[in-house]
């Protein structure tokens, strides 16, 4: 007879693997793809608004310059990281060009931490920054975040206490999911926090330029912040091109990290950013264009939330970027996606963005992809779902008792 074998079964995945979350929203957007469903569900720009004349305009011009089609260095090419120095202000020694931000976060994650490092973030927190951070095995602490941004006071106390972060990450502007926006003596707060204490301030910026009264709100000072940026907001995320600014002697860090990750970025893709973000003119129009219309959007989605909702609903009008949290007082999100999905909307519940926090009455809801007609349906059959849930929890409360 055969000898049944006796080895014990090992996981697939590394210990590592086994401790990073899943991403609900990335699951969603199978679903989300499916005919007549209206997804506020993905943070994704709207696909009308990408400029893809222009881009193809900068294609054709950029294919013909020498070694366009050729392996470039790990940092980037030099014309592009001038261009990104040029928009962040900064000399070009610190910018190193990535494969989209979410890869300067992960490869900073490794860089920077070691197993058991304190990594802290915002609650609800970016899920891409917690996976990040989750695969190097840091120990996360999560604190509620404010109308002002990352909750200064609370990491005050955690310093206090003794407590000594690596690193602290927050998504400083229109936050992803909450849409708060840092206010100035939190981002001075954190800077003076972060040279008292030796942390890093990872600020993630992919939103900052989407305001809708056209001021672009003050990076977070100090030597201690890395600022992260990205085209995929602004022009458009198939170009896969994101970049981080950060002392020389971190740039030096993660661009040893990323010869091992993928050698360098497509070069082609880096030339084109390039062209595009240089004509000042063009950009600046553009990216008035597409505030005029999420403002617009977001005002129509705010609008069929007061007429469909009205008092059941919590909300802070978005001032930018490409979100509106919600609150449900007595609803459970999650519990009515299933129904809300067979009415044909989506919406990221806020459980699926939580660290500590209770956020099962809360929703992330998206503007940026639908016309203004469109968000007021969604926000209608979202209306009808939250009526038949309730109705469906009271028969099941009546017949069983």
């Amino acid at each position: 007879m055969p000898h049944s074998s006796t080895m014990p079964t090992v996981p697939i995945e590394s210990a590592a693997l086994r401790g990073v979350r899943g991403s609900a929203i990335r699951d969603l957007l199978a679903v989300t793809e499916q005919p007549g469903v209206l997804s506020l569900a993905g943070g994704l720009p709207a696909t009308d608004l990408i400029p893809g004349d222009r881009i193809a305009d900068a294609a054709t011009r950029m294919i013909g310059q020498p070694n366009a089609l050729q392996y470039t260095t790990s940092r980037g090419v030099s014309l592009c990281r001038d261009v990104v120095a040029s928009v962040e202000g900064v000399d070009p020694h610190r910018i190193l060009l990535t494969h989209g931000s979410q890869q300067a976060l992960s490869l900073l994650a490794q860089a920077l931490v070691d197993p058991g490092d304190v990594v802290v973030v915002d609650d609800p927190v970016y899920v891409g920054a917690l996976q990040a951070f989750q695969c190097v095995r840091a120990e996360i602490v999560a604190l509620p975040i404010t109308s002002d941004g990352t909750n200064v006071g609370a990491l005050s106390r955690l310093l206090e206490r003794g407590v000594r972060p690596r690193i602290v990450h927050t998504v400083s502007n229109f936050h992803n999911p909450s849409g708060a926006t840092a206010s100035t003596p939190t981002r001075n707060s954190l800077a003076d926090l972060a040279e008292t204490y030796g942390f890093w301030i990872v600020e993630d910026d992919p939103y900052g330029r989407l305001s809708f009264d056209g001021a672009s709100p003050t990076p977070i000072p100090g030597e201690r912040t890395i600022r992260l940026g990205s085209a995929s907001k602004t022009l458009a995320p198939a170009l896969r091109v994101g970049w981080l600014n950060a002392t020389p002697a971190v740039v030096d860090l993660v661009e040893r990290l990323k010869q091992s990750a993928d050698l360098c970025g497509s070069t082609l893709n880096q030339l084109m950013v390039a062209d595009l973000l240089s004509d000042t003119t063009w950009f600046d129009a553009h990216i008035d264009m597409i505030a005029s219309a999420y403002a617009f959007r977001a005002h129509a989605l705010t609008s069929a939330l007061d007429d469909e909702l009205g008092d059941s609903v919590e909300y802070t009008s978005p001032s930018g970027g490409m979100f509106c949290w919600v609150r449900l007082p007595g609803v459970d999100t999650s519990e009515i996606l299933s129904v809300a999905l067979s009415y044909g909307v989506a919406f990221v519940p806020g459980s699926a963005f939580a660290v500590y926090a209770d956020l099962t009455d809360s929703a992330r809801l998206s503007f940026a992809t639908l016309q203004p007609d469109t968000l007021r349906e969604a926000v209608r059959r979202l209306r009808t779902a939250i009526d038949d849930a309730a109705e469906l929890r009271e028969s099941r409360a009546t017949s069983g008792s």
